[in-house]
């Protein structure tokens, strides 16, 4: 699954290189595409490629939501019993994914973190004081919880609903799976610089978006009829196959 906004200029090639890996990994294969209320042509060119590769699905916001709506609706989207999910801006390899699958076999949940990050120094500070902020706050114990590498179980995002917009996604996703009881995996991949296109990850509304987002979470959390003390996942991903 891929989130988009404005990544004209990358989304063909990431596209492509999910279908050729999928296929190589996979034999049931669907790749989606979320278009969050992009300006420019990702739509089309979605559309194009979708034209002659069956296993391509596209779905629009017609509006910009936030990263979290672009990820919900992806995840609830999913037929398959596994959601591998990664960025339309190709910073991340692909060819990675295989390496990682193994993982797996004793896992629920495989969380990737970003070594040596090529998006420069203001978001690797921001990303730093996030993850500690959602470590402390949550109980994650994660080393970076927004890396845009991750695989979930599909049963996951039945078994409760995501309330995140914007960037603390992951981190109520993750935090869900821990109360859920699920075992998470971290593994390091390479990280690469954004070649075309623009980063908003580091803008003040994001930000501030977040924070207000963690503050409503911790909230929610403390309740004691928060229904992540009372839901579990009823199907594991080796049943729905």
């Amino acid at each position: 699954m891929l989130p988009c906004y404005d990544e004209a200029a990358n989304v063909r090639a990431v596209v492509e290189d999910a279908l050729r890996v999928g296929r190589a990994v996979t034999e049931a294969l669907e790749v989606i595409v979320v278009d969050d209320g992009s300006r420019d042509e990702t739509a089309g060119i979605v559309e194009q490629l979708a034209r002659r590769e069956p296993e391509l699905r596209l779905l629009r916001h017609p509006l910009n939501q936030g990263y979290g709506a672009a990820l919900r609706s992806g995840f609830l989207a999913a037929r398959m019993p596994w959601v591998f999910y990664t960025d339309g801006d190709a910073q991340f390899d692909l060819d990675d994914l295989p390496g990682i699958l193994p993982l797996l076999e004793s896992h629920d949940i495989v969380s990737c973190y970003r070594v040596a990050r090529r998006d420069g120094p203001l978001r690797f500070v921001l990303g730093r004081a996030f993850t500690f902020a959602c470590d402390a706050l949550l109980g994650l114990d994660l080393v970076d919880v927004n890396c845009a590498f991750k695989i979930y179980p599909r049963a996951l995002f039945d078994a409760f609903e995501i309330q995140s917009q914007g960037a603390l996604v992951d981190a109520e996703v993750l935090a869900a799976a821990r109360g859920l009881g699920l075992r998470v995996a971290q593994v390091g991949v390479p990280h690469r610089p954004r070649r075309a296109g623009r980063q908003t990850g580091a803008s003040p509304k994001v930000v501030a978006r977040a924070a207000l987002e963690l503050s409503r979470l911790c909230l929610r959390r403390l309740s004691p009829t928060h229904p992540l003390l009372t839901t579990a996942v009823t199907e594991t991903p080796a049943e729905a196959q």
